[in-house]
């Protein structure tokens, strides 16, 4: 077990757009190497630097091969991103299923994908172990490459435990005191408009009512910001 980076290979890539984006998604998710089969606008390609939003080091390390099977020769497990054809004898594998077996697989492992307008054609997907395919509507199956690089990037990375986002910035929840003092200060405004008339609904009504503010978990300050709203509002009252 090895567990390397699977190498992202874009087969007769046709904008040097889809190429950029497509090396921004990697690098989203860690991965860094590409390989290009026979880009149909050469390459470097000078659109590509923009679309990938400084995800240069991809860009600056591809590769390019004249065949697919030349770029992938030294792969012991490739994946051919596409619909299963009837009659294919391959495996189909989800995203997230051939990410578990890259994870586990020994040597290197690679992920084909075809040209923007028409996909990989049989030849390719011939070369490939296992068929990917991304569970999608069937009534809409629109997917563009660097869409298709990510969604099978991120799966990969699931398991890296990637840093996440500092949740430092949280407030912790008001204590009970607080939402006290603004279920009061809105029972207080609102009953004179009558709001807990007729009598005899008033104490569901205001149980409703203390359930629906108790309920989001307001922090310190939501509360103060809610109770800063309804004392403008009672001063608005006031001056009409």
């Amino acid at each position: 077990m090895t567990d390397a980076p699977p190498v992202i290979v874009l087969v007769r890539p046709q904008l040097g757009e889809n190429i950029g984006k497509a090396a921004r998604a990697m690098l989203n998710f860690g991965l860094t190497e590409m390989r290009l089969v026979a880009p149909r606008d050469g390459w470097p390609n000078p659109s590509a630097g923009p679309a990938a939003a400084d995800a240069d080091i991809v860009l600056e390390r591809a590769q390019v091969f004249e065949t697919t099977a030349e770029a992938v020769a030294d792969c012991a497990h490739v994946y051919a991103t596409t619909v299963r054809r009837r009659g294919d004898t391959k495996p189909v594998v989800t995203p997230e299923a051939a990410a578990a077996q890259i994870h586990a697989a020994s040597g290197r492992s690679a992920l084909l994908f075809g040209p923007e307008r028409s996909g990989l054609d049989i030849q390719d997907v011939s070369l490939a172990r296992a068929i990917l395919t991304v569970p999608i509507n069937p009534e809409f199956g629109s997917l563009n490459l660097a869409q298709a690089v990510i969604l099978c990037a991120y799966e990969w990375s699931k398991v890296l435990n990637l840093p996440q986002p500092p949740l430092t910035d949280q407030l912790p929840p008001a204590p009970q005191e607080e939402l006290e003092g603004l279920i009061g200060h809105l029972e207080k405004m609102l009953e004179p408009k009558r709001y807990f008339y007729p009598e005899g609904r008033a104490e569901a009504t205001r149980r409703t009512l203390r359930n629906v503010l108790t309920r989001p978990g307001w922090n310190a300050l939501e509360v103060r910001t809610l109770r800063g709203i309804l004392t403008h509002l009672g001063r608005a009252d006031r001056h009409d």
